[in-house]
C-alpha cells in the first residue's frame, strides 16, 4: 500500500463566466510513501487557471506564486490532473490531505472543468489532519483544527516557514506529522471508501423543502403523532412558511389538546430528513381556530 499526501493551491476570484467567486486551483504538489513510509516520489505541477485569469493579492501574498511564474510552467488543468493520475499509478493507495476542504475544491474544480466529478483515480482518502488531531492533546488543541505548522511544532516537527503554502513544500512537512504518529490499526478508523457517488455527495449542499406540494415531500400528507398521547393526528389543513419550517395549527381528537406544530424538511443526498416540533396552544387561541365551545 501507498500513501499519497497532496496539497493544492488555489486562487480565489470571481469568475465572469460562472457569476460567481470560485477556488480555482493553480498548483499540485504530492509525496509518494511506500509501506514503510519512505518517500519514493514526488509531485509538482502548476495549472493555468481558466476562470479566475488574475491572481488574486491574497493569493500572491500567500503562496508568493507570481504570474510569470504561471505563464512560464503553467498546463492547463485537464492535462496536469491526467498527469497527476498517472503519476499515482494503480496501486493500492491511500490518498491524504491537510483537511478535506482540498477535496471539496478538487471536486468542484473537476466539475467547472470536466463537467463531472468522476476522480475515479481516488478510491480511498483520509483527512490527515484529522488523523493527526487524535495524537494531540485536546487542552492543547481546544478541539479546534489545528494548522500544519502548528501540528508540525507541536511534534517537534522543523519547518521552513518561508515555504509553506507552496503545494509540494506542505506535502513533505504532512507527511512528516503523519510519520510522526503512524498506527496502521488506528488510521484504518480514518480511510473512507469513495465510491461513484463520493465526490457528488461531497459536493452536495442540503437545504429545506418550503414547497408545500412537492415531488420531494407533501407536508399535508405527512402524518402527525400527539405529543401528548401518541394519538394520530390530523394534519394541518393550511400551512405556512416561517424560518424554512411549515407552520401549521393541528387538534388531537384523542386528548383534545391543540397545538402549533412545525415541521422541517431536510434534503439531503440521499434522503429527506424531517422532523417536527410542537407547541401546545393557549385555550382562547384553539377556540379562536377550531370553534371550541
Amino acid at each position: 500500500m501507498n500513501y499519497i499526501i497532496f496539497d493544492l493551491e488555489w486562487n480565489n476570484g470571481y469568475s465572469h463566466a460562472l457569476g460567481k467567486y470560485i477556488n480555482e486551483i493553480i498548483e499540485i504538489g504530492a509525496v509518494k510513501l511506500d509501506s514503510k513510509l519512505n518517500i519514493v516520489d514526488t509531485f509538482k505541477q502548476l495549472v493555468i487557471p481558466q476562470y479566475t485569469k488574475k491572481l488574486s493579492s491574497r493569493c500572491k501574498r500567500f503562496t508568493k506564486i507570481t504570474p510569470e511564474e504561471i505563464k512560464e510552467n503553467a498546463i492547463d488543468f485537464n492535462s496536469a490532473f491526467s498527469d497527476f493520475e498517472r503519476w499515482s499509478g494503480n496501486d493500492d493507495n491511500v490518498f491524504m490531505s491537510w483537511s478535506n476542504s482540498d477535496l471539496f475544491v478538487l471536486s468542484h474544480n473537476y466539475l467547472i472543468n470536466r463537467n463531472n466529478c468522476n476522480i475515479s483515480f481516488i478510491q480511498k482518502y483520509c483527512d490527515v489532519q484529522k488523523y493527526c488531531m487524535a495524537f494531540v492533546k485536546k487542552d492543547e488543541s481546544d478541539n479546534n483544527q489545528i494548522g500544519l505548522s502548528d501540528c508540525a511544532l507541536k511534534m517537534g516537527i522543523e519547518i521552513d516557514t518561508e515555504k509553506l503554502h507552496r503545494a509540494l513544500s506542505d506535502c513533505y512537512v504532512a507527511a512528516e506529522c503523519f510519520k510522526k504518529v503512524y498506527d496502521a490499526k488506528k488510521l484504518s478508523a480514518y480511510i473512507h471508501n469513495c465510491d461513484a457517488n463520493y465526490f457528488e455527495r461531497l459536493l452536495f449542499k442540503p437545504y429545506y423543502i418550503t414547497e408545500a406540494d412537492s415531488e420531494l415531500f407533501n407536508v399535508y400528507k405527512h402524518d402527525l403523532t400527539c405529543p401528548v398521547c401518541s394519538g394520530r393526528i390530523k394534519p394541518s389543513s393550511e400551512y405556512i412558511i416561517q424560518n424554512k419550517a411549515f407552520k401549521g395549527a393541528v387538534r388531537c381528537r384523542k386528548c383534545r389538546k391543540s397545538f402549533w406544530v412545525f415541521i422541517r424538511a431536510k434534503k439531503t443526498y440521499d434522503d429527506v430528513i424531517v422532523k417536527e416540533r410542537f407547541v401546545e396552544m393557549n385555550k382562547k387561541r384553539a377556540r379562536k381556530i377550531f370553534f371550541i365551545k
